[in-house]
C-alpha cells in the first residue's frame, strides 16, 4: 500500500499543506515543534480515526478555526482509493472512503494498515499494563475484525458491569448476563493475544539482535489469569470482592506482557539505549506481522527515533528499514546527516522536506 498524497487544512499548526509522496522514503527535517510529527499524526489519523498523541478531536483543530479537514489518496492493492476526514467543532467527525461515509468508524480499522514508532514508545516498557494492552489491541485490531468486534463488546459489557458495582446494584441475574458476555468476548481475545505474542516473540528477538548484536536475548511473554481459569469462573469467584471495591478486578483488562532482556525485566535492567532498541524492534516485528496478516505493506512512520542511539545502531536500523520488505517509510528528524545515511541505502525515488511552522518546503539532501 502506498500513500500517494495528502491535503491538510487547519490540523494542529498546519494551516494548509499538500504533499506528493515518494513510494519509498519520505523525510521531514526540522527543529522540534515545527510540525513534523503533526504531519505524521495526520497520516496516522487516516488509518485509525484518532490522534496518536491522545488529543481529542476538537484539540486537533488549529487554534481560532472551526474545522479541520484531511484528504488522502492511496494505491491500495493496485487500485486508487481516497479518504476524506472532517472535524467541525460541536459535531461528530466524519470519515469517507471513496466518497462514502462509514456507518461505524470501527469498520475502517485495518483497511489502511500502519505502524508508527515514536519517542513515546518507551512507555511500552516503563508504564502500566494498560499501555501494553493498547499496543496489542491496536496491532490485532488491524489484522482481525473479529478481534476488534469482541474487544468492543467486552469494553461495553465491562463498562455496564462497573456501573452496576458503582451504584451498589446487587441483582445476580444482571451480573450473570453481563458475565456471560464478558466470558465469550474474553475467551477469543485472550486466545488471540496469547497466540500473537507467541508468534511475534521470535520475530521481535530477531530484529533486536539485528540492531544490538547477538550478545543479548530479548523476550516477550503473555501474562493473563485466563490462561488458568475461564473468565466467568474468575468473575464469580471475585464478585463479592468487586462489590466491595466497586469495580471489576479481574479479566483481560488486567492482562500484561512481560518484557525481558537476558532474563531481566527491561523496566529495571535496561539501559536507555537498550530500551530504545527494544521498542524499535517491537515496532519492526509488529510491521512484519501486519504485512503477513493483511497481505499488504503497511505504512511505516518513524518519528524522531534516532535520539539516544549510537551511530552503529542508527546505521543498522537504516539498513533494515531500507529493505524493500518495509515498503513506504516516513521519517522525521532534526539531523540532516541521518537522512543522508538513509538515502544512501535507498534504491529509487525519495523525497525530503524542511519543516518550519507547519510549512513544508522541498529540499535536496547533501551527499
Amino acid at each position: 500500500m502506498i500513500l500517494k498524497s495528502i491535503s491538510i487544512v487547519n490540523f494542529k499548526n498546519i494551516r494548509e499543506a499538500r504533499l506528493e509522496f515518494s513510494p519509498n522514503v519520505n523525510c521531514l527535517l526540522g527543529n522540534n515543534g515545527m510540525g513534523k510529527s503533526n504531519l505524521l499524526d495526520a497520516i496516522y489519523f487516516m488509518s485509525f480515526c484518532k490522534s496518536f498523541s491522545g488529543m481529542t478531536d476538537a484539540q486537533l483543530i488549529t487554534k481560532g478555526e472551526d474545522f479541520t479537514m484531511i484528504q488522502t489518496t492511496y494505491d491500495r492493492r493496485g487500485d486508487d482509493e481516497s479518504l476524506n476526514m472532517g472535524i467541525t467543532r460541536g459535531k461528530r467527525k466524519a470519515m469517507k472512503r471513496n466518497g462514502k461515509e462509514y456507518v461505524r468508524l470501527s469498520q475502517h480499522i485495518g483497511k489502511f494498515p500502519l505502524v508508527m514508532s515514536s519517542p513515546n514508545d518507551i512507555d511500552l516498557i516503563r508504564e502500566s499494563g494498560e499501555t501494553r494492552r493498547r499496543w496489542i489491541d491496536m496491532s490485532l485490531s488491524q489484522a482481525d475484525a473479529v478481534y476488534l468486534d469482541h474487544l468492543i463488546r467486552y469494553n461495553r459489557a465491562l463498562e455496564q458491569r462497573n456501573a452496576l458495582l458503582r451504584n451498589g446494584v446487587a441483582d445476580a441475574n444482571l451480573f450473570d448476563a453481563l458475565d456471560i458476555q464478558l466470558d465469550t468476548a474474553a475467551a477469543y481475545i485472550s486466545m488471540a493475544r496469547a497466540q500473537w505474542i507467541e508468534r511475534l516473540s521470535p520475530i521481535f528477538n530477531r530484529y533486536y539482535r539485528l540492531v544490538a548484536g547477538d550478545d543479548e536475548n530479548a523476550a516477550l511473554a503473555y501474562s493473563s489469569a485466563l490462561l488458568t481459569m475461564p473468565m466467568r469462573d474468575l468473575l464469580l469467584r471475585e464478585r463479592h470482592h468487586d462489590e466491595i471495591v466497586k469495580h471489576t478486578s479481574v479479566g483481560i483488562h488486567r492482562d500484561d506482557v512481560e518484557m525481558t532482556l537476558d532474563g531481566m525485566q527491561m523496566r529495571r535492567a535496561g539501559s536507555q539505549g537498550q530500551c530504545k532498541t527494544f521498542v524499535i524492534a517491537l515496532r519492526l516485528a509488529q510491521y512484519e506481522f501486519l504485512s503477513q496478516a493483511t497481505q499488504m505493506s503497511p505504512l511505516l512512520l518513524l518519528d524522531d527515533i534516532f535520539d539516544k542511539l549510537d551511530s552503529n545502531r542508527v546505521a543498522k536500523i537504516m539498513q533494515i528499514v531500507s529493505m524493500p520488505t518495509f515498503g513506504q517509510i516516513f521519517v522525521t528528524d532534526t539531523n540532516l546527516a541521518h537522512f543522508d545515511e538513509i538515502i544512501a541505502n535507498v534504491a529509487g525515488d525519495y523525497r525530503l522536506w524542511n519543516v518550519v511552522d507547519g510549512v513544508f518546503s522541498p529540499i535536496k539532501p547533501s551527499k
